[in-house]
């Protein structure tokens, strides 16, 4: 089962400036304004490694990562440990009340979903797979974690992890929404404990397939070419049942449909869904959130002026007629209900197309989604209810996956607190001496 294990994690040191100037979100979710800004705050900002630019940017990547370990901007730890990590936000970004996820970051023997240790929940893009393989190829690194959740019927790991973040974090500071904190465990009994804890566990992706396929594809590449052992990847793992855990919606914006018609869309709706016409789109969270609570399946469709309309799906069993190789728990997301009886049925938006994002987009705003109609960039949106992580558990647990972008799980983990160096024979790393 899940095989972990500790390392020398990669940190910045005081030279490089302070550690809310060096770090950043993760890399798929920077503008390159955002990007340029983090440089200009710090040009030792870890943008520069995870999201690198030019002529050559992997190429940069790895000078670049070469030069801060030469120069002592960076530095691995001198002993393996593990590293606990504690975000503290507001459960609505703005407003709510404030939450707390913390767990653990390690490294995770990186093995192919087939052998049913690491569970993913969502399909995956292959041309960001090959922009991180080629990243790491260039650099060896890990820069920022993939995040997973585990079962801990006991509260055994729940405990050791409490214990072990009672003294002053490593590092502390907010980035205005969130605050980070880092402690370093280097206790080998605690870290004996806590491998034998998830010995037996499964461990089910929340955010990073992208970067675990790539790290199993990148540990055969390795071994293929001699260049050392890259069998482990870096992951922050967090208890499914941490009541901190949020996660947002995803919704669907339809675009460059030939002869859009909304009231027919909305007729052959009327199959499946009650189909009521809503005055103010002020009234969306509201209705959807009153539906969620009670276990129904609904959704705002949207296009266009004041108003709205609520589709609430009327009998649960279509599904199982529509989809009788799916188990119970693929049949029961919004996300399957929404692409299978309308985007696909209605509008003719196949999986393939949705996967090359042709006629539809994402966004996790739903006021962006709602603008976007507004100013005729977007035909129609669809605001959906949030996945809950129960269902992403039973959905990896079922060997099977979710439509692209099915979960938000927020806050995003941070890039750049800790990072993992594989000290492998890269071929520009031949003479440079990096330990």
């Amino acid at each position: 089962m899940a095989e972990i294990k500790p390392f020398r994690g990669m940190r910045f040191t005081d030279k490089a400036g302070e550690i809310q100037t060096l770090t950043c979100p993760p890399y798929d979710i920077i503008s390159e304004d955002q990007r340029q800004e983090y440089l200009r705050v710090n040009p030792c900002n870890v943008i520069r490694l995870e999201l690198p630019r030019g002529e050559n940017p992997y190429e940069e990547a790895g000078k670049t990562l070469e030069t801060w370990l030469q120069e002592g901007i960076l530095r691995q730890d001198s002993q393996p440990g593990f590293y606990i990590y504690e975000e503290e936000f507001l459960a609505g970004v703005t407003h709510g009340p404030v939450k707390k996820v913390k767990g653990l970051i390690c490294l995770v023997k990186a093995e192919p979903f087939s052998k049913g240790t690491v569970l993913p929940h969502e399909e995956t893009l292959s041309k960001a797979k090959e922009d991180r393989l080629n990243l790491m190829k260039a650099t060896g690194c890990n820069f920022s974690q993939i995040y997973s959740l585990y079962m801990d019927e006991e509260g055994a790991t729940r405990e050791r992890i409490e214990s072990l973040s009672q003294d002053t974090p490593r590092y502390e500071f907010s980035d205005g929404l969130v605050t980070h904190r880092l402690w370093l465990v280097n206790d080998p009994v605690a870290i004996q404990a806590l491998c034998e804890d998830f010995a037996p566990r499964k461990l089910y992706i929340a955010d990073g397939h992208h970067r675990y396929e790539t790290a199993v594809n990148f540990s055969c590449y390795c071994s293929e070419n001699g260049l050392g052992d890259a069998g482990y990847v870096m992951m922050m793992l967090v208890d499914m049942e941490n009541d901190g855990l949020v996660v947002f919606p995803t919704h669907r914006l339809v675009r460059g449909l030939e002869s859009f018609d909304p009231q027919a869309l909305l007729e052959g709706c009327r199959e499946h869904f009650e189909v009521t016409e809503m005055a103010d789109t002020a009234e969306i969270p509201q209705k959807l959130n009153a539906l969620y609570d009670e276990g129904r399946k609904a959704f705002a469709f949207y296009c266009g002026g004041q108003g709205w309309h609520l589709l609430e799906l009327r009998d649960f069993s279509v599904m199982a007629r529509l989809l009788p190789d799916k188990s119970p728990a693929s049949q029961d997301l919004d996300v399957t209900i929404l692409h299978s009886l309308v985007l696909e049925k209605l509008l003719g938006i196949d999986q393939e197309n949705m996967a090359n994002q042709k006629n539809l987009t994402y966004t996790r705003s739903e006021e962006e989604a709602l603008e976007s109609v507004r100013k005729g960039e977007s035909q129609c949106a669809f605001i959906l209810n949030p996945t809950r992580v129960e269902e992403i558990r039973d959905v990896a647990a079922a060997g099977e996956k979710m439509p692209q972008k099915s979960t938000y799980f927020y806050p995003k983990l941070i890039t750049g607190l800790v990072m993992n160096h594989m000290d492998l024979q890269l071929p520009h790393e031949e003479s440079s001496g990096i330990s």
